[in-house]
This record gives C-alpha cells, structure tokens and sequence, in this order.
C-alpha cells in the first residue's frame, strides 16, 4: 500500500525550544565524557579565568544518554525490533499512513526507547580527589522548556525570566561519594536541603573541597510569579550534604548572563547579581524616533561572516543593558555581604592566585550591529580583593574590522590572564601585524608580563616573540614553560620551551609539526593543581636522577587506530620513556587526569597515581583509579550497557583508497546476528562530515579507534542499526589544497570521489544493497548531502540533510573553513552550492531544519529556499521545521518527530528501493506527465497550493554553534 501525503511541507505547530550545554561543572577535576571516552581529551592549560569555576561540559556527550533500556523491544504496527526480520513495505507504510500530518510523531519502539534511556550521571572529583560528585541529569527536555520566550540580543540569547543565558539544562541532583584507599566507592550522601523541582547549575567546589556552590532555579510548577524563576545562589556542606542559600536577603539573585561567581578564597565568593535598584525592563516604543541607519562614509572596509542575533536598534541596547549588567558582591560563608564597584556590563572575574587582586572585564558602549558582543568595546582592570580600583590594563575600541582570514585577531592586548605558576602576574598577546593575517611580518605576536601592581615607571618585560599566532602558554615555573603558535594556512603548529625567570635563556622549539599529522603527535604535558587551584605542568623526579621530566599525554594515532600512552619526557635532551599504554587488542583506554598532586612539588613517579578510562566495541566506559609502581588499576565505576539490545552489534574500522590515490577510513556498523553470506546486503545509511587537508598523506591518516565503545546520542545514525540498516559512519571526505591550491577549488570533484570509493567498498563487501544506500549529515553534512544528490545521483537513492547551508553566494563573506570572499571565488561559491544545482537532484531529499537556527551560516532560510528551488523543479523533497529549535535539536517532541520522520523517509525510499524503482523515478523526473503514484507524492510535496502567499512562510528566522548530530 502506497502512502500518499496531500501537504509534506508543514511548519509543525507545537512550542517548543532546545536545551543548551549541560550546565558547567568544577572546575576541581571535570569528566567530560565525550573527550575522555572517546580518547580525544588533551591536556591544556585551563585559563586562570576559570580555574576556580566551572568548565562547561561537553552538550553532545556521547555518554549523554547511557543508562539501561528497560523496555524490552517491540513490535508495534507492525515495524520490526531489531532482532526481528525486516518489515514490508506494506507494513511500514501502513505504520506511516496513521500519522497525523502537522502533529509530532514518535518513532518506532526499537528507536525510541534508546533515545528515551535516563542519562549516566555527570562525574568531578575534589580538589583534594578524596571525593567524587555524581551529578545527576534528566532525559531529554520537553517542549514546555523550549517554548519559553528569549531576548536575542548581541550575539546570545537570554531568558528574561532567568536572567541568564537561555536554553540551560541542568542538575536534578547532586550524590556525593568518598573515594575509599582501595579505589572503590563510599556510600552516596545526596545533597539535601534543595527546594521541591530544583534545577541546580553552576556546581563549584570550594579550594579546600569543604563547600560547594551552586545556584538553583524552582521547576515550572513553582514558578508563581518572575523572581521565583531568577537564579539564587546556594552552599552545601560536603561532610554533611546539607544545602542553604547564600545570601540571607530573599532578594539578591544571580545574573548568570555572562559570568556567575567564583570562590575568591575557602569562605568567600564573588558573585554577579542583578542590581536591587533595577527596575522593570524597557518599554519598546510603539512609534520609532527614526528610521534605522547604518553609514560607512569613511570607506573602511568592513567584512563579516553571517552572524546571528544581533542588535537591531536603540531599544534592543537598552534592553541588552538591563540584561547584562551586574552588580558584583562579596559574599562569605557567615552571611557577610558586601558591594563593590558600580553596576556594569561584566563578562568575567579572576581572583589572582594569591588572592589579593582581581582582574575584571567589562564591555561597554558604543555597541554595534553587524557584530557580537565579543566584539564590543573591552575593558580589564585589576582591582583589590575588596574592590579598590589598582589600574586599567586596556580599553579595547569596537571591533567591528577584524579580518575574516583565518588566524586573524582583535588589535592591541588579548588573552589576558594571571600566570598560574606565580603570585600576581599577568601575561597577555599582542599582535604586530595589526589583527590581519595577510599581513607579512615579523614577529606576528609579542608575549608581555609584567605585575599586577607594577611601580611607577615600570614596562612590561617581552617573554616571547612569534612569527605565528600565539596559541596559549603552560606555565611550570621561572625556568620552564611551552609557548604555543600556529598558522592555519600552512597548518603548521610549534610549541616553544622558554625559561621566564631568565633574560639570558634563549627560547628553543621543542615540537614543530603539521597539525594535520596526527601520527606525528607527541601528546601534550599533563598539568597538575597547585594549592592556589591553579594549574601547572607536572614535573617527574625518577628515583636517582636528576634531569627534568614531563608526563606526555597522547592520543596515540597510528596505522592500527589510536592507541593512547603516557611517556615519560626528559624536555632537555628529548628523550622517551613509555610508562603506560592502552591495551590494542580489545580496550581502547586514555589517560584522563592525575590524581596525585595532593601535594606541593615535584611528583615523584613511584608514587604516580592517574585516573584512566577503558571501553570496548562491546564494554561501556568505566573509569579507574591507577597507581604506579605496581600500575595496579581499581575500578572506580560500573555503568551498564545503555542499549543491551545492540550490545552485540559489529563495529570495524574500515580503510579503502579513494580513485586519486588517498587512503580513506571509515568505522562501518553492521546490526547484531547479521552475517552478509547467508543474509544478504542491507540497505545502508553513510554519514559524514567534508574536511579540509592540506596534503593527501595527512588526509590518508587513520584516527580513532576500533575499540572505542559505540556511543548512541539521541539523533544518532547508529540508531538505524536497531532498524537493521547498515551504517557507514564518518567515512573520511578529505577536501585537499596542497601548496597554494585551495582545496574548495576542487570540492565537487574531490567530495564525489570520496563518496564513490566508500560506496564502492560496502557493496565490494557484500553488507550493502547497491539499490538501498542512503546518504546524511548535518549542518556541514547537510551541505554534502545535498551536493551529492546533485552530483553523484547514480550513488544514492535517497538523502537526509539536517541543518544544512545550501546558497554560498548568502554566506558571501567566507563559510566553515573558507576565507575567500565571494568576489574573490565567485566561481567556488557557485559551483560548491547544491542550490545552484537543484535541478539536477532527482532523488528523494529530506531536509530538516531548526527554525530559530542561530549558527553562523544556516539560517533557516537556506532550507527555505533550497526547498523552494527543489519544488520548482518537480524535485521529491519534503522540508520539516522544527519550531524553536536552534542548530542542534534537544527537545524530545523534536528528536522524536525528526526520528520518526528519517525512518518514515528510510523506509520509503530506501528499504523497498531496487534499480527499476530508481529508474521509474528517474523518468518521472524527465517526463513529469506520467502519473505513477511515486510521481503523486512528488508533486504533493510542494507545500500545499502554490496561490499561498511567500510571507506565510516567513524566512527571517536564525542560526549558534555548529554541533554534530552524534
């Protein structure tokens, strides 16, 4: 039975609004699970800015959603589990014919109860690591979250009610275990006190682990009136676990729009706070004074990329004002409060390590348009600990001109912060070649110290000059720190080994290499926390020696997959020790923070204590406590396996060649029991992601692992394998420019190449039907979706494109890693845009698309339009918005009916597809007279009648940061 769908387009009606990064987490030692599972973590220097505060975790965590399933799978309308045979296409269509057009669908049982599985929760560990936190998170947020009303303003968005940044997830709990001398666990001692509905953000650990800090915001059912929603701040007690508010007064709350708080010392916090003479937030004037002008008489030239959220007139700076600026106040653990400074626009705070300054950013008028707030006029001081103003290091102009080149910056000082390995000193970058990167010059960037309270007279001392772009610094002591630079173009990335202390020590490089070779990497230097919470490189002392050793932390990319280790580093005569490895057979294993720097000094390296992770193909991450020098490991966590439905599914790492001679990989995913020589190819879902490379031997190289255990988010390809579709997934799409050819010059070419080889492989290994392949992605996938169809129709026979940008010529200024203008590139931006290429996509497209999109690039419109152009070629297509909905989708209505409508789409024009069908199609296309019912759904999918005015499908809607789907 063949479904016929009298209007695809639809814009669907429910609110809803997505969820925003999980909230931030201590800073004392933070897992995010994402990097360290997956064996991506690096060790880096954290900013001094935020080494008392919390690190934000990771939104797409891969282990966002591991908890077990439950629910057993099912049959339902008779769509198959997993473990069952495939459905008939009479079956899965009558399933599909229910449907309510315009209402929120739900996949089939077999998706939705991975997807619905409860989340493991967040982990961080004391400063002391003599206590874990188990911070406890909810499944996916529901629409009544998402369609609360936000202020879009400067670049962000803001929940008026909150006084905060809005879309924030949150805690529902907080577990506090000890970490007993044998590895294991203590019992759980929940944090208690907490208001009915609490949702806690912002978890801090005080410097001497006794306290945490963490605001609360009431759950819907007890948001009675606007302050009940506003952020409060609120301590627990670790030994006891019970909660209290900070502050005595009712009405001091947190204004948690930029910065937060931050433990300025054991008992006393800095916190923002709305300003208790604020009064009602403006009125927008139902008449404007004037028309809106923006003038560029003086000629300056000025380019930018296609930003989101700006400010749009006088009111919306008026507004962004009341939003955004604070009161900063004192407060101690005794109920002592106290004011300090005037109410203003602040965007951060960093206590000094030894407590006695604080540097204090700040932004200020006058604002622009065309630009974020990063860009806004900047001003840092360092004050007193109390609040007495010591001096003004900078008051940046607006910068508005920054060019769009890669490694292009913000003229005069940047990166301020204080050395973590000091007192009070700060360090900072300059650049010399005036922020653009087509300047030629050297040095490029100057490295400054100097005091936080210089006397009268004194300079700042140069520390270093690079002919890159500085890159950050990991500071050991007055003899040694590692200076890093890079340059995009030729990606070339140096770390240099200088000795501040010293004016007569002269800076040698330690690494210079290609930041694409990831063969080539050394790993980078784990840091260790000092009693100041501050971070700094960790010496080793080996037992009778005297040189001076480093502990490299490395993802351990090879031929094989990557295969982590720690070495032991001599930085003066560059030799290696390998003192731990993963194992490569079965485990995959990363090195995720040192656990034994306790105390002050050096470490001594029989006394080493890390902690670690290990997974398999099969096994879900666990994390251990290791100790040298026995190297015995103690199993600190016992997470199930989230989907014990697929826990036998077949993952391998698969490498092919491509027809230009570069090496590709992919990690190819086959359903459990499935065996190709007694049951024949599947019907094949491939996603990807196109990178850029500058040489075809970096492009060939093979990153990742075989072992890593194959984590399922909520939007996931893999969840097809439930379906019993094989998955090709990340297959390389190298884009390669060597030398002076920009690789975007040849992107058609290179991405059909890429894609014709990794088709080639899964039929060549009998796992795919060369009939039922489908292509997806997201975002920049999305745009290699639909390039696909477009170019290479005999691959594919049908595409899924999520939140993609189709029209370069509306990204004019540079797009993902393209710094070429359109006037520059015409023909690039022309030939690479699908849009310009509609009338060739004769397959089935899907495309998706948040509608209050904010990333820079997708706007909604592009999905608009591209539609449009695809209707108007008689293209099979179908355009899903998802209301308030940005870049990533996170309500539940959304995935689900985003699940439900890939599968819908799966099932219809992949699983019961064969070469007669696609031929039919083909002809359709040529000949739009012959009525086959395929044919009656192509032109049903217009959108209704095509007499409807274009405003009721209003294209003005926008788009944050790029996120992966999976």
């Amino acid at each position: 039975m063949m479904m016929r769908f009298h209007k695809v387009y639809h814009r669907l009606s429910v609110s809803l609004l997505p969820s925003p990064p999980p909230p931030a987490l201590p800073a004392a030692l933070e897992i995010n699970l994402r990097q360290f599972a997956s064996g991506h973590l690096r060790t880096q220097l954290p900013s001094s800015a935020r080494r008392r505060r919390s690190i934000m975790s990771s939104a797409r965590s891969r282990l966002r959603n591991l908890a077990p399933v439950n629910a057993a799978a099912e049959d339902v309308g008779g769509i198959s589990s997993v473990a069952g045979t495939a459905a008939s296409s009479t079956d899965v269509a009558d399933y599909y014919e229910e449907a309510t057009e315009g209402k929120y669908q739900i996949p089939p049982p077999a998706i939705r109860d991975i997807v619905d599985a409860p989340p493991l929760p967040a982990l961080s560990f004391s400063p002391q690591r003599d206590k874990i936190l188990f911070l406890k998170r909810r499944a996916l947020p529901p629409l009544s979250e998402l369609a609360k009303p936000e202020e879009k303003l400067a670049g962000m968005r803001i929940d008026g009610k909150c006084n905060s940044r809005s879309r924030m997830s949150f805690y529902t709990g907080i577990g506090i275990h000890q970490l007993m001398p044998d590895g294991s666990l203590g019992p759980e001692r929940e944090v208690c006190g907490l208001p009915e509905g609490a949702k806690i953000n912002f978890v801090t650990w005080s410097l001497d682990g006794r306290h945490l800090c963490f605001s609360i915001r009431l759950g819907e059912e007890e948001e009675e009136d606007n302050n009940s929603s506003k952020l409060t701040v609120w301590v627990a007690n670790v030994e006891t676990g019970l909660a209290r508010p900070l502050f005595q007064s009712p009405d001091i709350y947190l204004n948690a729009v930029f910065d937060n708080f931050v433990w300025v010392d054991d008992s006393t916090l800095l916190v923002c706070t709305i300003p208790k003479s604020r009064g009602a937030p403006p009125k927008k004037p139902l008449v404007p004074s004037g028309p809106k002008i923006q003038s560029n008489e003086t000629k300056d030239i000025i380019q930018v990329r296609t930003f989101q959220d700006l400010l749009k007139d006088e009111y919306d700076e008026d507004l962004f004002d009341y939003y955004a600026t604070s009161q900063l106040v004192l407060a101690s653990l005794d109920g002592t409060v106290k004011e300090i400074g005037t109410p203003a626009v602040y965007t951060s705070m960093d206590p000094s390590p030894d407590e006695k300054y604080l540097m204090i950013s700040s932004i200020h008028r006058p604002y622009s348009y065309i630009v974020p707030c990063g860009r806004f006029p900047k001003k840092v001081e360092v004050w007193t600990i109390d609040g007495k103003f010591v001096r003004e290091l900078c008051d940046l102009p607006l910068a508005e001109d920054i060019p769009i080149a890669f490694n292009s910056v913000r003229k005069g000082m940047r990166s301020i912060n204080w050395r973590s390995d000091k007192p009070a000193t700060i360090y900072w970058a300059e650049t010399q070649d005036g922020g653009d990167a087509k300047v030629e010059v050297s040095p490029r960037d100057i490295i400054y110290s100097q005091p936080a309270d210089p006397v009268e007279g004194e300079e700042p001392e140069i520390l270093h000059k690079l002919d890159f772009r500085y890159g950050g610094i990991s500071w050991c002591d007055d003899s040694l720190a590692l200076v890093y630079e890079s340059w995009y173009k030729t990606r070339r990335i140096r770390t240099w080994v200088v000795s501040p202390g010293s004016k007569d020590a002269t800076p040698r490089i330690l690494f210079d290499r290609s930041s694409e070779d990831v063969y080539s990497d050394p790993g980078s230097p784990m840091l260790r926390r000092t009693s100041a919470g501050t971070y700094v490189i960790a010496r080793i002392k080996k037992q009778n020696d005297e040189g001076t050793y480093l502990l490299l932390n490395g993802s351990g990319a090879t031929p094989e997959g990557n295969i982590p280790f720690l070495d032991l580093f001599d930085i003066n005569t560059g030799s290696k020790e390998r003192i731990w490895q993963s194992d490569k057979e079965k485990y995959f294993e990363t090195v995720v923070a040192l656990m034994s720097d306790d105390n002050e000094g050096d470490l001594h390296l029989d006394q080493l204590k890390v902690l670690t992770s290990k997974e398999s193909k099969t096994e879900n991450t666990q994390y251990y406590i290791q100790k040298w020098p026995e190297k015995k490991a103690f199993q600190i966590t016992a997470f199930p396996h989230p989907y014990p439905q697929l826990a036998s599914l077949q993952k391998e790492m698969i490498r092919y060649q491509r027809k230009d001679g570069v090496q590709l990989t992919a990690t190819l995913y086959l359903p459990p029991g499935y065996d190709p020589s007694k049951d024949g190819p599947l019907p094949c879902l491939v996603w990807s992601y196109p990178g850029e490379f500058k040489s075809k031997e970096a492009a060939g190289q093979v990153r990742g692992s075989p072992n890593e255990f194959p984590g399922i988010g909520s939007t996931s390809a893999l969840l097809w394998l439930a379906r019993r579709f094989a998955i090709l997934s990340g297959p390389t799409i190298p884009i390669i420019g060597e030398g002076d050819v920009e690789a975007n010059d040849s992107y058609v070419e290179q991405l059909v190449a890429s894609a014709e080889a990794a088709v080639e492989e899964v039929i060549r290994r009998g796992v795919a039907h060369p009939s039922k392949i489908a292509v997806g992605g997201h975002s920049y996938g999305a745009f290699m979706t639909a390039n696909l169809l477009a170019h290479a129709p005999h691959l594919f026979c049908c595409g899924i494109a999520r939140s993609g940008a189709y029209n370069r010529t509306l990204t004019p200024f540079g797009f993902q890693n393209e710094d070429r203008t359109l006037w520059e590139a015409t023909s690039t931006y022309v030939e690479m845009s699908p849009f310009m290429s509609a009338n060739k996509i004769k397959k089935p497209i899907l495309l998706v698309h948040g509608e209050e999109d904010n990333n820079s690039g997708t706007l909604t419109m592009q999905s608009d339009r591209f539609f449009n152009a695809l209707k108007g070629h008689g293209a099979l297509c179908r355009l899903v918005i998802l209301p308030f909905e940005s870049h990533g989708y996170s309500a539940r209505e959304s995935i689900m009916h985003v699940l439900w409508e890939t599968d819908r789409w799966l099932h219809k024009y992949c699983v019961p597809n064969t070469s007669d069908i696609n031929a039919e199609l083909d002809a359709c296309k040529d000949n739009p007279s012959q009525e086959t019912s395929e044919s009656k759904v192509a032109a049903g999918s217009g959108g209704g009648n095509p007499e409807q005015a274009d405003d009721e499908h209003d294209p003005d809607h926008h788009s944050v940061r790029r996120s992966s789907l999976w």
